[in-house]
This record gives structure tokens, C-alpha cells and sequence, in this order.
């Protein structure tokens, strides 16, 4: 709930709808599907459906229908275009639960795989757009105007084949580079959050499951989000799971809807017994008074709770903040504590984007430091965490 202003509660999980977005309690025998726990149905109370008329007909768009029984389903011309959704400034007021109750079912229609060599090698075309979290540094809103809920594309097998001949093409990695020694890397959820899309359907199942038939390639993503569904998967080591982390005061006012960090920690050592390989991402790193001693806290918690094993295979990428000028409007009419801490015009410098977006981030010898001061920390309080780069 929301305060008159706009500015959120002191507690981000309860203000957002989410106590907590762990695993239900165990029970005796198989593990339930997490996809139907009260947590995930806190994360994603859908009540309305909009659907392109292809995607709603195609199988994963009858998968999610009888997912979301109850759910109104409209037919719209376009994913992109949806009156009353997209542009429409009223809906600033209800920013995080149009996340939580909206799903729209597209079709993807341009299918290309983009050159990256961050990350990964490779960035993929993504199964989604959108994310029912409302983390407030997001970028993936400022395309979609004042609205983001997840585009879940329905026609995963064209992107599934795509991808396919694509690593054909690429045949075996030449030589080793900082995205993998062997492997080439396709980021697979550049747009979205690859767990919380495995709550609607079986899109991440179905790209987890052809990575593990490619032996040349590796699927790679970034979450904020424990979905313990993933733990069935069997990626037999070709699948990267990354986890984002940040200081908890940081995560709690900016990683909003999300699993809490220590959650995200905990659960390394079960993804990697599972089958996949853990890496870490640092961020975003947010610059703000303390920002060093939080860093340490954090750095010190990975060193003291993650076991060897865990450390043996991890590496990091670190993210320093970038921020935009529509966003930033965008979340002081919902979040405006955010931006406090976000929109630092002493610090930033702007910088326009390819799509002619204003975007700003830390100035150039302001950032260097930044980075040169947490690599520092990470060599002191968790030297085994392999930086594979910093951006």
C-alpha cells in the first residue's frame, strides 16, 4: 500500500504485496510445484490476459490460459499497443500491480541474435519482455511507457530453432575468452527474469532443455528471483545461473517484489548440486554514503556462508548503476524514496542511448574509482570471486 505522497512504507516486501517470496514449507514426500505456492501466486495474481489472437491459440499460450483460468483474456492487435496500457500516465499509480495482475502473450517476430561479449557472448532473442518484480533501476521499462508487466512469447519453438542454428553456425569456441573457456554464452533473458517466467509457463524449461543438447553452447541468466521448480531441470552444466546481489539496505528500497538477497545466497549451493554453473552479479552498484562498509558486509556474508564448491566454480560481473531520465519521473510518482539514492546529478553524467532514451551514469573518473575500490574489497574479503569484468 501507498502513502498519500507515493512514498513507500518502511518495509518493501510488505508495502508490495510479498511478506516474503521463499519456498512454501517442505512436505512429506515430492517437493509440490512451486508455480502453484501461495508465494508465487503472491507474485503474480493475474487477472487479465492480453493476447495477440496467434499467441493465444498456439499451445503456450493454452498452457497459460489454463494456468490463469480465471483471468480475463483480450484480443489486441499487438503486444507493443495496447490502449489503456501502454502510455497511459495514470498507470504510474498502479505501476506495481499491473506487474503482478497483467500478462500479455505476443509472438515474437524479429528473431536475431546479437554479438555482446559482456555478459556472454551472444544475447539471444528473448522468450519475454517485462518482469512481474519492480526492481527501481529497471531498464527494461523505459521502451514500454508507464506500464512493464511480463510479454511472455508464445512461439518459444521458432526461438528455440533459431538459437539452434545459430550455435551450429558458430561450430566449437576457438579459444577461451572472459565469458567462458570453452563454451559460447547465450544470455537468454537480456529482457525478463528467466525464474519468475518458469511461474507462467514452460518457456525456461523448454531453453534449458535444448541448451543441455548443445555441447558447444552454454544459456546463461541474471535473476532476483529462487524459483526451486529450476532445481528439476537437469541442466547438466550448460545452463549459467547468475545471481544478482547488493547490500540488503540497498535491495530491501530498490529490489522491490524480489527474493530477499540472503535468499538468493543461500540458494547457490542447491543450484550448483542441481546441474547448473553460479556466478555472481554485484548489482547494481549504488553509489551512496556507506556504500563501501555495505559492500564489505555483503562480500564478507558470501565469504563466511557460501560453501567451497560454490566459490571453486563462481565468477562475478560488477554493474555500476545506470540510470534514465523518464524512469526517474516515472518512479518518483510511485517510489519516490528510489530516487534519492538513484538520481545523483553530482555524481552522473548523461549519455544518450542508441534509441535516443537520455540515460545518465556515474561520471567517468567518478565510476573508475568505484570500481578500482570495490575490486579492492572483493580481493581482500572474498579473494576466490573471479571479477570476469566490470561495466
Amino acid at each position: 500500500m501507498h502513502h498519500p505522497s507515493g512514498a513507500p512504507d518502511d518495509d518493501s516486501d510488505a508495502l508490495f504485496g510479498l511478506d516474503a517470496l521463499g519456498p512454501e514449507p517442505a512436505e512429506t514426500g515430492q517437493r509440490p510445484s512451486f508455480r502453484i505456492s501461495a508465494a508465487a501466486r503472491r507474485l503474480l495474481p493475474v487477472r487479465e490476459i492480453y493476447a495477440e489472437p496467434a499467441a493465444a491459440a498456439s499451445p503456450r499460450g493454452r498452457q497459460i490460459s489454463a494456468r490463469f483460468p480465471d483471468a480475463r483474456m483480450t484480443t489486441v492487435d499487438s503486444h507493443w499497443r495496447i490502449p489503456g496500457l501502454h502510455g497511459n500516465e495514470g498507470n504510474v499509480d498502479r505501476w506495481v500491480r499491473v506487474k503482478g495482475e497483467t500478462l500479455v502473450l505476443g509472438e515474437k517476430k524479429t528473431l536475431t541474435t546479437r554479438p555482446n561479449g559482456r555478459s556472454a557472448d551472444w544475447i539471444a532473442p528473448g522468450a519475454s519482455n517485462g518482469c512481474a518484480m519492480a526492481c527501481a533501476y529497471c531498464y527494461v521499462p523505459r521502451r514500454k511507457g508507464y506500464a512493464n508487466p511480463i510479454t511472455v512469447f508464445t512461439n518459444i519453438d521458432r526461438i528455440i530453432a533459431h538459437v539452434g542454428r545459430h550455435v551450429a553456425r558458430q561450430g566449437r569456441k576457438p579459444e577461451p575468452n572472459q565469458c567462458d573457456p570453452e563454451a559460447w554464452v547465450y544470455d537468454i533473458g537480456e529482457n525478463g527474469d528467466c525464474s519468475v517466467d518458469a511461474l507462467i509457463c514452460d518457456n525456461t524449461a523448454d531453453l534449458v532443455n535444448a541448451f543441455r543438447q548443445w555441447p558447444t553452447a552454454k544459456a546463461s541468466f541474471a535473476t532476483k528471483f529462487v524459483n526451486p521448480d529450476l532445481l528439476a531441470l537437469d541442466p547438466r552444466g550448460r545452463t549459467r545461473v547468475r545471481f544478482s546481489v547488493m547490500p540488503g539496505d540497498d535491495a530491501r528500497l530498490l529490489d522491490v517484489r524480489t527474493s530477499p538477497v540472503a535468499e538468493r545466497i543461500g540458494a547457490a549451493a542447491d543450484f550448483l548440486d542441481a546441474g547448473y554453473e553460479v556466478h555472481f552479479n554485484l548489482s547494481p552498484v549504488v553509489l551512496r554514503p556507506g556504500w563501501q562498509d555495505a559492500w564489505t558486509e555483503l562480500l564478507t556474508h558470501l565469504d563466511d556462508v557460501l560453501p567451497r564448491r560454490v566459490k571453486e566454480q563462481a565468477a562475478a560481473e560488477v554493474i555500476m548503476l545506470t540510470h534514465n531520465q523518464d524512469l526517474h519521473e516515472v518512479n518518483l510518482g510511485w517510489h519516490p524514496r528510489a530516487e534519492d539514492v538513484l538520481w545523483r546529478p553530482d555524481l552522473q553524467q548523461a549519455k544518450r542511448s542508441e534509441n535516443g532514451a537520455l540515460n545518465v551514469r556515474y561520471r567517468n573518473q567518478v565510476k573508475a574509482e568505484a570500481v578500482q575500490t570495490l575490486r579492492t574489497l572483493i580481493d581482500h574479503h572474498a579473494p576466490w570471486l573471479r571479477v570476469r569484468y566490470a561495466f
